[in-house]
């Protein structure tokens, strides 16, 4: 970070305030503020488009020191609404960095703050749950007067900003129109993935097993993605309150009714666990990190794996339930707070994860998941 210091301020929606520097962009931002507990993966943390209208506090004390590259962005922006970090590098040292993150942030508009006590802001969270925040620096915290705007009247600011649950925001992040990733070698099969915000290194990991994948928006029809002709459907990572994706309810349903094989991740499984008739609800503060272990109630097999998500599924672990097609499970849970992290179908050809087989940086410990939905589609054809 180069030039003069500049005050900038956290301001939560229950009056906690803290104090830092300037990182990035300068000015306003509001949204949900949450934590991350990854210690590296900060590039595709926060161009991953399941963090939009969230600022994301890194619990990780040192940011940025690999910089910033061209080739590791989990979408073609960044998709935070605000950036927390403590110690942010000074000076990127990486073989493949060209920019440093600071100056990426700025260079997006994105509104940062440095210098945070973020262990203590942590705590806080985990003790409060994840709520409105807003970061303020630069003329959005100093008047013209040189005087630092009252706290009381930041805090009104923020508790004006919308809340995450109700939130519909997997039509903001998803594509505009369809497009397709080729597959690597011999095609073998050919999907139709929902982009309800989608990750780049999803279609590519389905890619080098021979698939196909047609991404397509979120407000397809059911006539639009049969027109695909597609072997299975895969239902992405997004944003939002998965209470309001009716439309991707419906859309699954439809698919369900087919017996097309589909696959669902994050978002995806709680748009399944809808269409199979559980509900959802919002967590305390959510699962955000690359070390959450998850298990295989069938198999008793532990993964340690990327999540991020505010929103999860009703049940509990091994649950066995009938739903509008047939009997289904729940497949998965977290072990440190028996979440639901999966539901596979007994009667027709679904299943979900809560958590990111495709991750990078990692961990890879559910990236056979992608072989499963292969042969699944194998299996179906």
């Amino acid at each position: 970070m180069t030039g003069r210091r500049t005050p900038a301020a956290l301001v939560l929606e229950d009056g906690r305030v803290f104090p830092g520097a300037a990182y990035g962009a300068r000015g306003r931002t509001l949204g949900e503020v949450v934590f991350c507990t990854g210690m590296t993966g900060y590039q595709e943390t926060l161009t991953d488009p399941s963090y939009h209208r969230q600022i994301v506090v890194q619990t990780a004390p040192q940011i940025g020191n690999t910089g910033w590259n061209d080739e590791d962005d989990e979408s073609a922006r960044i998709w935070v609404s605000g950036y927390v970090v403590r110690d942010p590098a000074r000076a990127p040292s990486n073989w493949r960095s060209l920019r440093s993150l600071d100056g990426e942030l700025a260079e997006q508009g994105v509104v940062g703050i440095s210098e945070v006590d973020t262990r203590t802001l942590t705590r806080h969270l985990r003790e409060r749950g994840a709520m409105r925040a807003g970061v303020f620096s630069g003329d959005a915290l100093v008047t013209p007067t040189g005087a630092v705007r009252a706290e009381a009247e930041l805090v009104d600011e923020v508790l004006a900003a919308p809340r995450m649950a109700g939130a519909d925001l997997a039509g903001e992040v998803s594509t505009a129109k369809s497009y397709v990733v080729p597959a690597v070698g011999e095609r073998r099969f050919r999907v139709a993935a929902l982009d309800l915000g989608i990750k780049s290194n999803t279609p590519r990991m389905l890619a080098a097993r021979g698939v196909e994948v047609h991404v397509l928006p979120v407000s397809s029809t059911a006539d639009d993605l049969l027109a695909v002709e597609p072997d299975g459907v895969f239902l992405s990572n997004g944003p939002g309150d998965p209470a309001t994706a009716a439309h991707a309810v419906e859309l699954t349903t439809s698919v369900l009714r087919r017996e097309i094989p589909l696959f669902g991740i994050c978002f995806g499984n709680q748009i399944l666990g809808r269409a199979l008739g559980l509900g959802t609800y919002k967590m305390r503060y959510g699962h955000r990190g690359i070390n959450i272990p998850v298990i295989d109630v069938e198999t008793g097999r532990v993964a340690i794996t990327a999540q991020n998500h505010g929103f999860a599924l009703e049940g509990e672990p091994g649950q066995r339930f009938d739903s509008p097609f047939g009997a289904a499970r729940v497949s998965h849970y977290c072990p440190n707070d028996d979440t639901v992290e999966g539901v596979r179908c007994a009667d027709v050809p679904a299943f979900s994860v809560q958590y990111h087989p495709e991750a990078a940086a990692g961990p890879h410990d559910a990236a056979p998941l992608f072989d499963e939905f292969a042969e699944l589609m194998r299996k179906a054809g």
